[in-house]
């Protein structure tokens, strides 16, 4: 069993005691704390919700929608929908906020509460924790009977989302049309399959064949895009000979895609191809965090823009790209975000963008893939016990690499010409996270273990 309150949200498993998960207590107390957060915004007490496929899903939004309803906060129910799509839909209401019931990619058992402010964007980590502490220290006060808060049920924003993107003036419907391509997607039982299929549909696919595709919650392989989880759509794309196959995290915020020889184009390479697209007809800055690919500063330099690194997690890219005024940003792990549309990692434009991409170039996605820099990502971890000083381990790292350039905004990350590794610790668990990139797997992973014997040593020094 497992609760984690962090300034992004509130993540548990289901069941379980009070305080240890994601109780029905729980979920009460955070959600009060959040319709607090938004009354003291201001008087727009109107809240978006919207939920996953998940099984808690409906149990979890049932919770939610009372207890913001006892707190006089009128509530915009958008049912099974996704995290983009909640998002664009608080703008569109001119609601206060938003929260979306999904845990990402985290397995069944998990859910959580997202929590967005009126612009549809995540809290930042003042506000998160203004909601922490609130919960932790306040007695509540619920509405009387006249003042409790009114539900609206409306399923019309995903469309309205989809509309939005097909009006983007980079998206081309003629030709991606013309290019017949046949396309599978991999929904893994949650919202992508009410959305994805009915996006690409607005985009000219009509050859699409949908696997997991029944709304259960009960992901028929753990939901996270990564490359072992994704060894069925390989071969489903290879046995339908498609022209690319689709996949996504259960609310819709992650994207990989699969070539039409059933290998990985590579989820670090999503946000890079449509980086590279949007580039080539506006030029301008992109933004990234400090654990994803070099690649992505490789296109933005070749189409004459500047590439900016940001703290990991999606509310600290979002901060960078308003800073530098980029034209298109987001994460190593598949997440795109398209400022014009919203701030907000979003599957379906990055699905739009790259077919657009694919069509244009006349390219299979396997020798579209073969036209950006080969970059290979290590991704490792140290387990540490409660005495260690991580503190002390980074500044003797720092000492240690003092002649190599340093960035200490997220941890620290050390650059080696064109390889570079990344250490930060965890909010979550006791660990320090190394990720590293070279131009060659076995630079990356040794990168990394230099690194990690570094910190071994720091630990257990020998006498």
């Amino acid at each position: 069993m497992a609760l984690i309150k962090s300034i992004s949200g509130i993540r548990g498993t289901i069941g379980g005691k009070p305080g240890k998960s994601l109780t029905p207590i729980d979920i009460v107390k955070f959600t009060t704390a959040y319709g607090a957060w938004v009354a003291g915004q201001g008087d727009n007490k109107k809240i978006v919700i919207g939920r996953d496929g998940r099984i808690s899903g409906s149990m979890v939004r049932d919770l939610v929608t009372a207890t913001l309803q006892s707190i006089g906060c009128n509530v915009i129910d958008l049912g099974l929908s996704t995290t983009p799509t909640v998002e664009m839909a608080v703008k569109m209401e001119n609601a206060g906020g938003g929260i979306i019931l999904t845990a990402s990619h985290n397995p069944k058992e998990w859910n959580a509460l997202k929590l967005l402010n009126k612009d549809g964007e995540f809290l930042n980590a003042a506000e998160g924790q203004w909601i922490l502490d609130y919960a932790e220290k306040t007695e509540p006060v619920y509405a009387e009977i006249n003042k409790i808060g009114a539900v609206t049920q409306d399923n019309t924003y995903l469309q309205k989302h989809i509309d939005a993107i097909v009006a983007h003036p980079l998206v081309d419907i003629a030709a991606i049309k013309k290019m017949n391509f046949k396309v599978v997607v991999d929904a893994v039982n949650s919202t992508g399959a009410i959305a994805v299929p009915q996006t690409l549909k607005a985009l000219g696919v009509t050859d699409i064949t949908v696997m997991n595709e029944e709304v259960t919650g009960r992901f028929a392989h753990n939901p996270e895009p990564l490359p072992e989880n994704l060894i069925e759509l390989c071969s489903v794309v290879k046995k339908k000979n498609a022209s690319l196959g689709i996949a996504v995290d259960p609310d819709v915020d992650r994207l990989c895609f699969v070539c039409e020889d059933g290998s990985l184009f590579g989820e670090e390479y999503t946000l890079v191809a449509i980086a590279d697209y949007v580039l080539s007809h506006k030029k301008g800055n992109t933004v990234s965090n400090l654990s994803s690919t070099r690649a992505l500063r490789d296109v933005t330099e070749k189409h004459g823009g500047q590439y900016f690194p940001s703290a990991v997690g999606e509310v600290n890219v979002v901060k960078k790209m308003k800073e530098v005024d980029a034209v298109i940003g987001g994460e190593g792990n598949g997440g795109v975000i398209v400022p014009e549309l919203h701030y907000g990692r979003d599957a379906l434009i990055g699905i739009a963008l790259f077919l657009t991409h694919l069509a244009k170039s006349g390219k299979t996605a396997k020798a579209l893939r073969s036209t950006y820099p080969d970059y290979f990502i290590s991704k490792n971890k140290i387990e540490l016990s409660e005495e260690v000083n991580v503190k002390k381990i980074f500044e003797e790292i720092k000492k240690k690499y003092k002649k190599q350039p340093i960035n200490t905004e997220d941890g620290l990350r050390i650059e080696f010409d064109s390889d570079w590794v990344h250490l930060r610790t965890s909010n979550t668990e006791p660990i320090i996270r190394i990720y590293s990139e070279s131009g060659t797997e076995t630079t990356a992973n040794n990168i990394a273990k230099r690194i990690m014997a570094d910190i071994k040593e720091m630990i257990h020094p020998h006498p």
